[in-house]
């Protein structure tokens, strides 16, 4: 269906959006999960949002179900950094007493642009690297279910995993 859906049959579309639903709404909750509790965005909005994205690029040679929710974790990752920048930019009323939780979460905000911008240069140089992790950190996936899903040996995705990381907190550190 997702290869019929890539080629531009819509009637597919429908029906694949609908199997898919329950596998997207899952993703974007446990996306959330990892936000702040009083995150303005819910995870229905995070879902279609990501599935417009996905539509708009369905062109893409989806290989199976798991590659497209890899894609559709990239996607719910660049939105979420995009609403985190969009609110970072409105205006900031300062409440007496308030200001180091405020501060707590600038310096979370600043930590998920930090670490998107990071995840994009990393994409530059290993891109099975940035797939690897989106996977297993954003979307929530096993160590087996992103091995299955990259069709890489167990012990090759958990070393690359572990190679991502690595990099990862080595720039952040130098920030």
């Amino acid at each position: 269906m997702l290869h019929a859906w890539g080629a531009g049959d819509r009637e597919v579309e429908s029906r694949l959006f609908q199997l898919l639903l329950p596998d997207l709404r899952k993703l974007a909750r446990s996306m959330l999960r990892k936000e702040r509790p009083d995150h303005s965005l819910q995870a229905t909005a995070l879902m279609n949002e990501a599935y417009l994205r996905l539509v708009k690029g369905r062109e893409r040679g989806w290989e199976n179900r798991r590659h497209f929710l890899a894609i559709a974790a990239r996607a719910m990752r660049h939105l979420l950094i995009d609403h985190a920048r969009a609110r970072a930019g409105g205006v900031k009323t300062p409440i007496d007493g308030m200001e180091e939780i405020l501060q707590g979460r600038n310096e979370q905000l600043e930590l998920g642009i930090a670490i998107n911008g990071l995840l994009d240069e990393l994409g530059k140089i290993h891109p099975d690297w940035v797939t690897i992790v989106e996977m297993k950190f954003f979307a929530g996936f096993t160590d087996e279910e992103v091995a299955d899903a990259v069709d890489a040996p167990l012990r090759t995705t958990q070393r690359k995993f572990g190679d991502a990381r690595r990099w990862l907190f080595e720039r952040l550190e130098a920030r």
